[in-house]
C-alpha cells in the first residue's frame, strides 16, 4: 500500500473511532446531578468572572448544556430531580458575578436583582431539562409497558384436520 492508501486509512479509522464514542449512560442519582450541576455552574460563575468581567449572559448561555447534561446524565429513579436541581445550580453559580455591595444583604439582593433579570434564561434551562426529562421518562414507560405484555407464541396452533373422521359428517 502506498502513501495515499495510508492516509485514506486514517479517516476511516478516526470514524470508526468516533462511532463508538457516545455520552455517558445515565447514572447519577437526584443529589449527584444536583451536586455537579451545582458545582459546574459555581466554576462556570468564577472563570465569566475572571475572563468576562461577570457578564451575566455569557453565565445564562453556559447554563443551557449544563441544563442538557443534568437531563441526560441523572440516572431514570431520579428524573424528577432534575428539573429541580438546575435554577438551585443557577442561584449559586450567580454568587461570583452578581453586583451586590458588601455583606450578606448586599450579595442577596445582588443575585435576587439577577435572578430577575435572568429569568428568561432561567426559564428556558429548567424549561430544555424538563423536557429532555419528560421524554427519557416517556422512553422508559413505553419499553417497560413493551417487555410485560404477553408474547405471542411462536409455535402456531395446530391446525384442525379438515377431513372429517370416518363415522362423522362436518357440520
Amino acid at each position: 500500500p502506498g502513501p495515499a492508501d495510508r492516509r485514506a486509512a486514517v479517516p476511516a479509522a478516526a470514524l470508526r473511532r468516533a462511532r463508538g464514542l457516545s455520552l455517558p449512560s445515565p447514572r447519577l442519582t437526584g443529589l449527584g446531578a444536583g451536586l455537579l450541576t451545582t458545582l459546574a455552574m459555581f466554576v462556570l460563575g468564577c472563570l465569566d468572572a475572571l475572563l468576562c468581567s461577570g457578564s451575566p449572559t455569557v453565565y445564562s448561555v453556559l447554563f443551557l448544556p449544563v441544563c442538557v447534561a443534568c437531563g441526560l446524565w441523572v440516572r431514570p429513579a431520579d428524573l424528577l430531580a432534575g428539573p429541580v436541581t438546575v435554577p438551585l445550580a443557577y442561584t449559586v453559580g450567580l454568587l461570583p458575578i452578581n453586583e451586590g455591595s458588601a455583606g450578606f444583604g448586599g450579595q442577596a439582593v445582588g443575585v435576587f436583582t439577577a435572578l430577575s433579570l435572568q429569568a428568561g434564561w432561567l426559564y428556558t434551562g429548567t424549561l430544555l431539562t424538563a423536557v429532555i426529562v419528560l421524554v427519557r421518562r416517556v422512553v422508559l414507560i413505553t419499553r417497560r409497558r413493551r417487555q410485560q405484555r404477553p408474547r405471542p407464541s411462536r409455535h402456531p396452533r395446530s391446525p384442525r384436520c379438515s377431513v372429517a373422521a370416518p363415522g362423522r359428517s362436518r357440520p
